[in-house]
């Protein structure tokens, strides 16, 4: 930048004097906007659709038609229909025991929405001691022109100066915004989960009502067991 004055540097200036973390930071920030452009359409209406499965296959137990809620289960697209299509085709399963196949199933869908999460965290914090490792090198910078012109002064040291502010700045700035993606989509992932066992708690009561109305009572919690009629448990 030999030759620009202080009060000339812009913005662009500012960010070639501090390229030594400037570049890790902006190839750190598209990593980081990509995985939330890709959470955001992963977990896009997959509340909405979560509840309306549910609803529909709640139902088709009412109705007592296991065969119906199975074939909605296989004919959308969503996490907790895999779950429900897991439970149905399970017969002579005490109580307790669905609930641990439900719970086991939701972990392994709630474990997916949370992939590469860890990364949008690392970056955050990551990003603040990229930006300490160019302020560092600015103010190093900085003395070594001072140094080699023999003089003090702003102007000598001007540069080195604002290398180390950009780095800091630009570390903080990427730190900040992927720390705040990560807070939130964690939140929302969260959100989702609790739907996912809300609908597993629905599921759950109206496979009790299938047995209470077929004649059978529901399952003592520890001892009873869920049957369904050998027909039904096939998928459609």
């Amino acid at each position: 930048m030999e030759g620009v004055g202080v009060e000339r540097l812009t913005i662009l200036d500012l960010l070639r004097l501090g390229a030594i973390t400037v570049v890790p930071l902006a190839c750190l920030s598209v990593i980081a906007l990509g995985i939330v452009i890709e959470r955001l359409w992963r977990y896009r209406g997959l509340s909405k659709k979560t509840r309306n499965l549910t609803r529909k296959v709640v139902e088709a137990l009412s109705q007592r038609d296991v065969s119906a809620a199975l074939a909605t289960c296989q004919a959308t697209k969503t996490p907790m229909s895999d779950v429900f299509q897991e439970a149905l085709r399970w017969r002579n399963v005490a109580l307790e025991d669905l609930d641990r196949i439900l719970a086991t199933a939701r972990a392994e869908n709630v474990a997916e929405l949370r992939q590469r999460l860890w990364i949008l965290g690392t970056i955050g914090s990551l990003a603040p001691f990229i930006g300490l490792l160019g302020t560092v090198v600015g103010i190093m910078r900085a003395f070594q022109d001072m140094a080699v012109e023999g003089v003090g002064g702003f102007e000598v040291v001007a540069a080195g100066i604002s290398e180390a502010l950009v780095a800091t700045a630009v570390g903080l700035l990427v730190a900040i915004v992927a720390l705040a993606f990560f807070n939130w989509l964690q939140v929302r992932v969260g959100e989702i989960a609790g739907v996912f066992q809300r609908s597993s708690d629905r599921f759950v009561q109206a496979l009790l009502y299938v047995e209470a109305t077929g004649g059978g009572a529901p399952p003592a919690a520890g001892s009873g067991s869920r049957e369904v009629p050998d027909g039904n448990l096939q998928p459609a």
